[in-house]
């Protein structure tokens, strides 16, 4: 797992970055729904991310305020597994990870810690889906 660096990083301790990656829009979405729920988010809830080219790798990235939860997750569906990787303070990431664990299959992939900071790669899966 990369370090994620640059403008996208958290801007205050109580946000937490969530890029998912490789993924169909409508994972994405499912993705982003879920945690729009709970967090406020950087993006407007109807900014739907785009697909990318055929060929060609798609990221899709969000900043969500994780300080003052809104309501409680629901289960979602997705297509495929997707990836998703969490960046800011370890509370803040671990909180993310596990409303996302309320929506759907986890497993986690990779961990990265240091004094202020967490990466944390998550594989999802929709629940009775088999990860990859």
């Amino acid at each position: 797992m990369s370090t994620m660096a640059g403008p996208e990083q958290p801007r205050s301790a109580s946000q937490v970055l969530v890029a998912v990656s490789g993924i169909s829009r409508y994972d994405a979405e499912a993705v982003f729904g879920v945690l729009r729920t709970c967090y406020e988010s950087d993006e407007a809830t109807t900014n739907l991310p785009q697909d990318a080219g055929e060929g060609r790798p798609t990221v899709w990235t969000s900043v969500f305020e994780v300080a003052d939860p809104r309501e409680e997750p629901r289960p979602a569906s997705l297509t495929a597994p997707v990836t998703a990787d969490l960046q800011g303070g370890p509370r803040q990431v671990q909180q993310v990870a596990d409303v996302l664990a309320r929506a759907f299959e986890v497993r986690e992939q990779g961990a990265v810690a240091g004094d202020q900071e967490r990466e944390l790669r998550l594989r999802l899966s929709s629940t009775g889906m088999r990860p990859e």
